[in-house]
């Protein structure tokens, strides 16, 4: 394994997989390297990461009122989160990468921009048909959700 000083280039999702399998093969940690194991560390992170917002309230872009500790210690919870979910990724053969901008793709047809941009409405909140209170909506078209029942977000 590299140093950090090593690493100042791009970081990619591959050289992530890469190095995550070669670490955990180092340790013999592939025996524990279930998808199962992983989603439970995962999702243990993602705890630890929830901590540090938890009673900050609404905290305003860029963190400028945090200390140089607190940014330090999100970026190593994030990374833990960003480590095993690419883990996990490779365990399962999913190639992350190509799996997120497939979603994007998904999400730019689920919500488009003529109907979606400045709303936080969800595609089955859009509709065209005045609201009970006759105000209109702005003319905004249906979307259909297919997939509403299982999901309630876009990612």
């Amino acid at each position: 394994m590299t140093g950090v000083a090593e690493r100042s280039e791009g970081v990619t999702l591959e050289g992530l997989r890469k190095r995550m399998a070669e670490f955990a093969k180092e340790r013999d940690w592939d025996q524990f390297h279930s998808p199962r194991n992983l989603l439970l560390a995962l999702v243990g992170e993602v705890g630890e990461l929830s901590e540090i917002f938890q009673w900050k309230g609404e905290v305003p872009r860029g963190l400028p009122d945090w200390k140089d500790e607190e940014k330090e210690h999100l970026g190593e919870e994030l990374s833990d989160v960003l480590l095993y979910l690419v883990r996990l990724s490779d365990i399962c053969g999913i190639d992350l990468g190509k799996a997120a901008l497939r979603k994007l793709e998904l999400n730019a047809i689920k919500y488009p921009v003529k109907l979606c941009k400045g709303s936080s409405k969800k595609p089955t909140q859009i509709n065209v048909t005045d609201n009970n209170d006759g105000k209109s909506n702005g003319g905004v078209m249906a979307i259909s959700n297919s997939d509403s029942k299982s999901r309630s977000d876009g990612v």
